[in-house]
This record gives C-alpha cells, structure tokens and sequence, in this order.
C-alpha cells in the first residue's frame, strides 16, 4: 500500500516541496529502504522511526519497505523527515487514515521515545504551505511558533508522533498554535546618553542609521568606539513586518537545536564577529550553501572592529554584498542565493600601535608599518563605506564632568521621522531607504543645483574621490536633508556630507 505526506527541503532561505512516498507490503526480505539522495541523518532516520514507533505503541512494519523522498533529483539533509516517514509507514499500513494526509505539510526530528525536536527553517515551510495552499502544517512546539506567524494558515504544535496520529484520525483536537511574540527594544545594549565626548561620531551615526548607510570610525583606542557600536541597535527603528519576517527566515534555516523563541522577533539582527574569521564564516558556505554572517546580519548591524586585522582575504568578500544586497554561494551541492541588506559599522586605529597624533601617547610605529596597516583595507572597500569619521581620545576631564548627551529614545525619534520619509518617498518599489538607492533613485531624488554641483566637484578633484564617493555623497546629504526636514539638498547638507569622505583614499588617516 501505498501512502503520500508533503514535507519540503530548504534552499537557502526558501523551502520546496519534497513528498515522502512510502511503499509497504512488496515481495522481499523484509527491510526498510531510503532513496531520493538523502545525506547521513536521512538515513539514520530509520532507526530513530522504528523506536519512535515502537515506543508510541506501534509496529514497524514487517514486510520489504520503500521510501522514496521526490524529487530525486534534491539533496535532502537532516532529520526534519523523521515525522512524515513514521505518519507515512502508518499511512501505508493502514494504521492510519489517508484521508487528511494532503492538507498538511509536516516535517518534524523524532526522539526514540516518539517525542518531536525542533527542526530548522519552519517559517519557510509555512510560506511554502501558503503558495501550494495546504491547509496548514504540523511542526514540533518550538518551530511551530515561527510558523504560526502567517495567521492564514492552520499551525498545530505537534509534541509527539502520538498526538499527530490522533490530530490525523480525528480522534483529538488540537490547538493553533500561538506566534513568537514580539520582543522590544534590548536594555542590554545601554543607552548613547552614556557616551561622554564624541558629539561629531554622535552625530554621523545618527545620519548613518537614519539612512541606512556604511561607517567607519578611526581613533586610538579607549575613545569609545566600541562603545558607541554597541549602542547602534537602541537607536534603529523597528523593523517592518515584511524585515522582520526575512530576518527570521534568515535566522531559523542557520540555527540548530537552538528554540526559536529565542531569536527576538521583531528586532534588528547585530552581529560581531571576530577578526580570525573566515571568508565561508562572514560570506557563507559549507558543503550544503548556508547563511554567514553578512546574512545574519540581514536587515540589521554587521559590526567589525579592528578592521585591519580581518584577513584581506575576508574583507574583499564584502565588496559584493555592500553593493547589491545579496549573496550568491556557488557550491557542488548547489547554488544560493541570500539576502544580506546589512548596515557596516566598522571601526580601527590610526596605526597599528593606536596612537597616531594622540597628544597624550607617543606613537612607536614607523612610516612603513602605517603604510602597511592602512593598506589592509582596499580602496575599493573604502569606496563602499559611507561615512569616515574621526574618534579622537576623551580627555579625563570630559569622562568626569561632560554633561549626558542625548539619550537613544531621542536620537531614535529623529531617525524614525527621518526614515518614515524615506518609506513615503520609496513606496512601492524595492529601495527601503536611501543607501539603497540605485544610480537611477539617485538622480532623480538628490538632485541639486548648478552651484551645488560645482561645489560637489571642486571637493571631489580635491579629495580625489572615485565617481562611487560621488553617488554616496549625494545619498549622505539626501539623508541628513531628511533628518532636517527639508525638502531638497542644500549647500549644509552637502557640505556635512563631504566632510564624511574626508578620510577616503590617499587622504585618509592624512592629519592624524
């Protein structure tokens, strides 16, 4: 006999259907058989199902087996076949009805004991669910609460192989289950009222977050640099419904045995990783193609500090993602595509002693050591990084009697205002704000006058800026015209703007 369940295979942050046929009662020694190129924890599922069932007060089935997971043609990984092969060996038995099997898509790990374990990439499989359109879909507890999210679909937390049996015979009822709760601001991160000093790095990470754009902050250490990155998050506007649901995709398809009821849905992903990182690790990879850091940092904060010493290596890899968004992983396994619409924030010394120009610090290091760690950061990767801005050392004097400066909730309200402009102005197309304008958005939303751009072009032959620096400046000045309220760029706009590419190319680190 013959019996069908729909469950789906994850690619990259997608899922597509994979029906789980198993075939019982064919002539043979009788044994169980898994095909449709499953990897090693496929396999294994065999055994996992047999105890499950077992334990649940079944019996495996005693004649020759087939399983067959279609199309044949996709890789299938992990345990998340576990339920559909157990409700399938069932199915095909004649232990349980056929009649409900359609409406769902189910996926699930089983414990020997027959009790669910969370699988990865549930929101997509609800998606997937919603496009085929099933009924719903049966996940463990702590998965279903992603799904649950698209309130259109019927969502069951399925806690056993048990309860599912009896969910699909009819014989119990079982609750929706409830959405992941949406997670406020993080008291954790502190507060920019904190931050003694620094009222001109204040000011251009509050025009990098109320556009979205790229920072770098230069300065020796102990200026706050770091303290200031960590405080970015408490200063960005929530994400929209649509962000929100794409950073979970993002984040439920990279982590494992992790409850998803951790990930704080509906905030901004930061991430931070070390300098010892690998180009896989930042960009993404493995032998099956998954999400690195610059797509868990989707929508949100990619933070990396002591920029020089990531591995030039790793550091190209972002050129790409900066520009267009996404990601693309080439593999044996397969080709992805991920998104990663991250805002840098990056942060380094002047040298690689720090003190460089510090008045109250000598500095030990010799020319060509300067010139040797500045040139670990690539022109082009400058060209890509928006805003360049000075951390000079805070006096002690200022640590202990400079007044508090403005608090994030304030710093907050203005970034808001500013990027509900942008969302006004963007509506309807893909550009969610500024720094996602493309050379087309550009001409058409920053344009200024003849003496303005005169006056852009002086600087730029000064500077010696690349034609990239021309478009970012313009979308800098379009956002610090937005966080004033006006309507067109003026001439304060654009100059503080250019001031922002004051540490670009040959000029760069210059007056330290």
């Amino acid at each position: 006999m013959l019996a069908t369940i729909n469950s789906a295979t994850l690619r990259g942050i997608e899922a597509e259907l994979v029906q789980v046929e198993v075939n019982t009662g064919e002539t043979g020694e009788p044994d169980t058989i898994i095909v449709g190129l499953p990897d090693a924890a496929v396999k294994e599922s065999r055994d996992r199902v047999s105890s499950a069932l077992v334990n649940s007060g079944f019996e495996p089935p005693d004649t020759r087996t087939t399983i067959n997971l279609a199309p044949g043609h996709l890789r299938k990984e992990g345990p998340l076949y576990d339920l559909p092969i157990a409700l399938g060996l069932l199915g095909a038995t004649g232990k349980l009805p056929l009649r409900r099997l359609d409406d769902y898509l189910i996926a699930g790990e089983l414990g020997l004991s027959g009790a669910t374990r969370p699988v990865r990439g549930a929101l997509a499989m609800a998606q997937l669910a919603r496009r085929l359109g099933k009924r719903g879909v049966l996940l463990p507890p702590a998965s279903a609460a992603q799904a649950a999210l698209l309130s259109e679909l019927e969502v069951h937390a399925i806690e056993s192989l048990d309860a599912a049996v009896r969910f699909l015979a009819g014989e119990r009822d079982l609750p929706r289950a409830k959405p992941l709760p949406i997670s406020g601001p993080d008291a954790s991160a502190g507060d920019f009222a904190e931050v003694k000093g620094q009222a001109a790095v204040r000011r251009a990470m509050e025009v990098a977050v109320a556009g979205g754009h790229n920072i770098l902050m230069i300065g020796p250490p102990g200026s706050g640099k770091s303290m200031i990155a960590q405080r970015v998050p408490t200063i960005m506007p929530p994400p929209t419904t649509d962000e929100a649901l794409e950073i979970l995709s993002v984040q439920s398809i990279a982590t494992h045995g992790v409850n998803p009821a951790e990930f704080g849905f509906g905030q901004r992903p930061v991430r931070s990783p070390h300098h010892t990182i690998s180009d896989v690790g930042l960009l993404g990879g493995g032998t099956i193609p998954g999400p690195g850091e610059v797509s868990l940092a989707h929508h949100g904060v990619l933070f990396l500090d002591e920029l020089p010493e990531f591995k030039r290596s790793a550091l190209e890899v972002l050129r790409q993602p900066l520009e267009d968004g996404v990601v693309s992983i080439s593999r044996s396994a397969g080709k992805i595509t991920l998104p990663c619409a991250f805002m840098l924030v990056a942060a380094m010394n002047p040298c690689p002693c720090g003190y460089l120009g510090d008045a109250q610090h000598a500095c030990r290091c010799t020319p060509t050591q300067v010139q040797r760690y500045r040139a670990r950061i690539s022109g082009p990767l400058l060209d890509r990084i928006d805003l360049h801005v000075e951390a000079p050392a805070v006096s002690v004097s200022e640590l202990r009697h400079a007044a508090p400066g403005e608090s994030s909730a304030t710093l907050r309200g203005r970034i808001q205002t500013a990027r509900h402009r942008q969302q006004l102005r963007f509506q309807g197309g893909r550009v969610t704000c500024n720094a996602r304008m493309g050379h087309r958005e550009v001409r058409q939303v920053c344009a200024i006058d003849r003496e303005l751009g005169d006056l852009l072009e002086r600087a730029m032959n000064q500077l010696s800026l690349s034609a990239r620096a021309y478009d970012r400046i313009l979308k800098v000045a379009r956002t610090i015209a937005d966080l004033a309220g006006a309507e067109s760029i003026a001439a304060p706009h654009l100059l503080e703007a250019i001031q922002y590419r004051s540490l670009d190319r040959g000029n760069s680190l210059q007056r330290f």
